[in-house]
């Protein structure tokens, strides 16, 4: 059996999601919580529909798999930088807030004051809910 490059298994992860084959990536990260460390990678997709899919994957896996989001922490707090651009940084606040807890909810805090309206606003919403 051929190894599958991270690579090459981040592209098919995208792909399905902008397929609109969410159901086939959720069953794929039950399976195997190592799907989580792709994260950072699948967010940064230039396609808006592998983003928005990467977050409906987290509603449902805040639901089927509540213990297991935050393993996506690790990889998603690294794009909290300046350099990342404002829409990354937007859904990663968004999943920060889907995952909840904690540790999320600690990274949520630091932009309730953010200078970008956008990013006070969503960090608001999930630490105020």
């Amino acid at each position: 059996m051929t190894e599958i490059s991270d690579e090459e298994m981040i592209k098919t992860i995208a792909d399905f999601i902008e397929l609109g084959h969410v159901e086939n990536i959720v069953a794929m990260f039950k399976q195997d919580a190592d799907y989580y460390r792709h994260t950072g990678v699948l967010i940064q997709d230039e396609r808006f529909m592998v983003r928005m899919g990467l977050v409906l994957l987290f509603e449902e896996l805040a639901v089927a798999r509540p213990k297991d989001v935050s393993l996506a922490i690790p990889f998603l707090v690294p794009l909290l930088t300046e350099e990342t651009p404002l829409y990354v940084r937007g859904e990663v606040l968004t999943i920060l807030g889907i995952i909840g807890g904690h540790e999320a909810v600690g990274y949520l805090r630091r932009y309730l004051d953010d200078p970008d309206p956008q990013l006070a606003e969503i960090a608001r919403d999930y630490v105020h809910s």
